[in-house]
């Protein structure tokens, strides 16, 4: 890891149960930094604005990670608008305004790839955030997101607030969401080929042609991102965390049919939506600021597999 300080202070990370948390709370443990304050959903309700600034105003950390968000793939999209623009949008206000008041020295804030137009060209780089419309069937959870990070930078530029916001592509790896409901496409693809490999099932039917193109980084590489940006970067412009490399839909199930082992079909099903045609980052900025990812693809979803299978009784569902 890069330098820092030889006395951070206390370090918050908010939604520390969460896929990406909880991996921050690893990479921070992993490089001895010191145990962070965390906080159980009933003990903190990130969405109650009195709550959260009563814990700021006791606790006092100097370093914020805010992990927490509402999220799911498409049909979850679809299904809860109001829930995932509400949840989203108070969370950010809450806990951005509670950092700043209270003394917080740096904020990093995790924004998603969603946030970019449905035909931004293609990789999209930071500069095309607001250039087009947005994919209809993640809309709510991206403006919650883009509000986020102009609420960052509006914090910045009128009290000189150090906040910087992350930008990771689809992220999967140990902790992720498994249901088959509200989930995103790698783990429940996975969940759905393990489902039919023990019910011996003939063939998987995936959602959509196949022919959209995803870039998918390992929880664990954005976390390590996120340590390393904190310690050396403190712009306003928003950072791309991602691969710089993409696969199709149809190669994405090839692949976890490859590592589940599942003897069967595949079979894509037109009718279901498809999403964003493409989503790549250009993630050039990253790379300046000396971070790379290193965890393949192939690799990850065979570790995910793994740690699907000895943690299926606590994963959820």
């Amino acid at each position: 890891m890069s330098a820092r300080p030889p006395d951070p202070g206390k370090t918050f990370v908010a939604g520390h149960r969460g896929l990406v948390g909880s991996a921050i709370l690893r990479a921070l443990a992993a490089d001895g930094r010191p145990a962070p304050l965390v906080r159980e959903r009933a003990e903190l309700d990130l969405t109650d604005q009195a709550a959260v600034e009563r814990f700021f105003a006791a606790e006092r950390p100097a370093l914020v990670y805010l992990a927490a968000a509402r999220v799911g793939g498409i049909r979850a999209n679809d299904q809860y608008p109001a829930e995932f623009i509400y949840s989203n949008l108070a969370v950010t206000t809450n806990v951005v305004h509670a950092a700043w008041r209270h003394g917080v020295r740096k904020l990093l804030y995790l924004g998603s790839s969603c946030i970019y137009p449905r035909l931004a060209p293609q990789p999209m780089r930071e500069e095309h955030i607001l250039s087009g419309p947005l994919e209809p069937t993640n809309q709510w959870y991206a403006i919650a997101k883009i509000a986020g990070i102009k609420m960052c930078q509006a914090y910045r530029r009128q009290y000189g607030f150090n906040a910087i916001s992350l930008m990771p592509t689809n992220l999967y790896g140990p902790g992720d969401n498994f249901s088959l409901e509200n989930s995103h496409v790698l783990p429940a693809l996975i969940r759905r080929f393990h489902d039919a490999k023990l019910g011996r099932q003939p063939e998987v039917v995936i959602w959509g042609s196949g022919t959209p193109r995803r870039e998918f980084l390992h929880v664990d590489d954005l976390a390590a991102a996120a340590l390393h940006l904190m310690d050396v970067y403190d712009g306003e412009d928003i950072v791309n965390v991602g691969t710089g490399s993409d696969v199709s839909i149809a190669e994405l199930a090839a692949a976890v049919r490859s590592a589940v082992d599942y003897p069967g079909e595949l079979r894509f099903d037109p009718t279901r939506p498809d999403g964003t045609p493409r989503k790549l980052l250009d993630v050039s900025r990253l790379h300046a600021l000396g971070w790379r990812h290193r965890i393949e693809l192939d690799r990850g979803i065979r570790t995910t597999y793994d740690w699907y299978r000895a943690h299926q009784h606590e994963a959820r569902h």
